[in-house]
This record gives structure tokens, sequence and C-alpha cells, in this order.
């Protein structure tokens, strides 16, 4: 102990070299942690898009095709599923519910999704949480719409205001179902997944705007109007797909061989959280060459201190002479300088949990607001516990070399003047 408070005594008197030391410390470690953190909370955030759906049907692709455009509104389906297809899907003695879900249109960026009230009362996400209004009601009339929250906050939108809806899922559009503008019912309450970004609407709306389209383009010679639009049979003819809750778990897989091999059409069933692990997997690779960089990122850090460490001696052999003049022994000089070593890390290491919490502190709304990424300021997980006492050990194995160097330096070669 009188040795760390000697180790605390000389860098204090070396407090510009030092500070910095453990800045370029600091920063490495913050960067280590946030890596690591980002990597874990988007998993768990990823994860807790969807839960409580057993099944997700869709037209035969691939599983990771079907769950990104599914749950994630991203990419689009290779093909849609056929109405009555669903409808006999759906009457299926195991499947307790159902809930269709189509996609292809846009507004200003946002997807638009046609579908059910099934969607409100069966939806859930985190850990079996349903999707709530937190203004207005749910879509009622043909016209009606109920926003995400992020779609509102960002648009500015409220109760009551009109939504022109766009062919396609561009970011820009010139093709505009402007004969048909929606109404604002509703406004989800923040989710943090995909709902917050995405307008719903009615199923059959889908069909009504598309009414008088063909090929993506209106129908020359061929109109109708909002009010005419609502005569006539707008049963859907696609789905982009479906997702399924069952009323036994024991069912699931016999179901699914079903519905894969269904003769109607060629269909695919996939077990979203299955299927995550699969898509986690893919980005394993990744993940890992994010965590090397930020490994050597810390290694960097240690290395500056090492250098600053090996530097300083050359600098320090007269102090180390008048220690060991004064009774200090090899062993106590070793232990000097690897105390400076062990403070220099750990006052990084803190210094960079700080950091990190500031910066995430700030920027944590920002994430949830653009990407609908919960990332958790506080506190520290295991693994990130783990990560640090492993920078510690770095920090003391940097530190071993100028230790060893200091351990060796005699009482003469310290008072000894070199020309």
């Amino acid at each position: 102990m009188a040795m760390l408070g000697l180790a605390a005594k000389s860098l204090w008197n070396r407090r510009l070299t030092s500070t910095l030391v453990v800045f370029a410390i600091a920063l490495s470690v913050a960067l280590l942690l946030g890596v690591e953190r980002l990597r874990t909370q988007t998993r768990a955030s990823f994860a807790n898009t969807l839960s409580g759906t057993d099944l997700i049907v869709g037209a035969r692709s691939g599983p990771i095709n079907l769950l990104l455009y599914s749950v994630f509104r991203i990419g689009d389906p290779t093909n849609n599923v056929h109405w009555r297809s669903y409808q006999t899907l759906a009457a299926h003695p195991q499947i307790a519910w159902s809930v269709p879900l189509s996609l292809g249109d846009s507004h200003r960026g946002f997807r638009v999704l046609g579908t059910t009230t099934a969607y409100f009362e069966h939806y859930r996400y985190g850990h079996g949480q349903p999707v709530r209004l937190a203004q207005g009601q749910r879509f009622d009339d043909l016209f009606d719409t109920v926003l995400g929250a992020e779609v509102a906050e960002r648009l500015g939108y409220g109760l009551g205001q009109s939504v022109v809806i766009a062919h396609g899922a561009g970011e820009v559009s010139f093709a505009l179902h402007e004969d048909k503008p929606f109404r604002v019912v509703g406004i989800l309450a923040r989710t943090g997944t995909p709902i917050d970004q995405t307008v719903h609407v009615r199923l059959e709306a889908i069909e009504a705007i598309h009414a008088d389209w063909r090929g993506g383009a209106p129908t020359p010679g061929q109109r109708f109007s909002a009010t005419e639009v609502r005569d006539l049979d707008l049963t859907p003819k696609t789905i982009t797909a479906f997702l399924v809750g069952l009323k036994s778990k024991t069912a699931i897989f016999r179901l699914q061989r079903d519905i894969n091999e269904f003769a109607g059409e060629p269909l695919l069933a996939i077990l979203p959280g299955l299927t995550l692990q699969q898509l986690w997997d893919l980005l394993g690779l990744a993940e890992n060459a994010l965590l090397l960089v930020s490994g050597a990122v810390v290694l960097v850090g240690l290395t500056v201190m090492l250098a600053v460490l090996l530097t300083g001696l050359n600098e320090r052999r007269r102090e180390m002479a008048i220690l060991r003049a004064v009774g200090a022994q090899p062993r106590q000089i070793f232990g000097l300088v690897l105390g400076e070593s062990l403070t220099l890390t750990a006052l990084g290491a803190v210094a960079g949990v700080l950091l990190l919490q500031a910066v995430l502190a700030l920027a944590g709304p920002l994430l949830e607001t653009r990407l609908g990424l919960r990332i958790a300021a506080w506190p520290p997980s295991g693994h990130e516990g783990r990560l640090l006492l492993a920078v510690l050990g770095c920090g003391v194995a940097a530190g071993l070399l100028p230790a060893l160097r200091a351990y060796r330096y005699s009482l003469a070669d310290g008072l000894t003047v070199r020309l």
C-alpha cells in the first residue's frame, strides 16, 4: 500500500504526461465497452422485436429474407401469398390466431403495412408486451391510419391529419395515391421496434388504393374516387406474409412441415427465434472483427503507457538511486513502477466507463429515435466486468518490462553521470 501511495505521488508530479496516458486508455476502454454494449444490446433489441409468435409464413424464399421483410421491414418479398391459401391455413385446427401482413407502399420513406385489427390484439414485442395506443383509436374506416411513434414524431403528425401514401417503398416517389388520402386516427406508444417506423392501414385499404392501378401505374381510362371504391369488392387477392399463433406448442414442427409442403402454392414457415439466431450467426464474423479492432485500440493505449514509463525511467535514474540510498529494496523499486502502471490503467478504465456512460446518456435518445435501439447506460454487464479485469491484467503485464529495468538499476548506475 505504501508503494501505491508513493506511485500516486510520483504520477502527480508528472501529472500532464499521466493525464494524457489516462485519457488514451480511457478512450480505448470506452470504445471496447461501447462496441460490446452495442453488440449485446442490439442483439437483445432485435430478439425483442417479436414475441409470442410461433410461426411466420410467406412465399418460399429464404428464412432470413422472410424474417427481414415481414418483421424488420427490410427488403422485399420474392412473391406474395394468395388470399385463398391464407384462408385455408388460417382455418387449420392447430392455429389459434393469425395476422395477415401486406407490404409494398410507403409514406415519405416509412413503410406502409396493411393488416387487420388482429395485429393490435396478438402482436407482442419484448417480453410479451402488447402494442398500445398513445393517442386516438384503432383504424375503423377504410381510409383510417394508425401511425408508429417515430413516424408521428419525425413528420410532426397529429390526430385528424391527412396522409398520402406513395406507391413503392422508396425514399422519394412520384407515384402517389393522392386521390385517396388517409386520416390519422391513432398514434402508437413507442416500442423501440420497427412498429415505431410503420404506417398501419386496413388490409382492404391496400386493395382500395390499387383498385385502378395495374403494373405499378394507374390504369388508363379507369378511375375510382375514394367514394366509388367503397362499393367495390376489396377482398385481398394476395398478402405479403402472415403471423401464426398455435393452440399447442407441441404441434409447431408438424404444422411447419405441413405448411412447407402445402399443395396450393410453395410456402415457407419459419420459427422467428431460430431464424434470428441464424441471422446472428451470419453476423458473428463482423461482431468478432469489431471486438478485435476494439481490443487492438486498447493495446495501443497500453503501448502508449509502456512507452511513457520506459522513456521516463532514463530521466528518473537519479530518483531511483536516491530511493535506494535511503533504504528502498530493489523489489520495492519494482513495486513502485508496477504500481504506477496499475494506477494508470485503473484510472483509465474508470475514466473509460464514465466516458461511455456520458456518451450513452447523450446519444441514447438519438439511437432510440433513429435506429430503434435501446442501449442502457447502466449498469455494466458481467462480461464487461471481465473485460475490465482483462484490461487491468494487460496493464500490469505492460508494466512488467519497465519495472524489471528499474529493478536492475544499481545505486552506482543511478549516481553515475554519463557524458
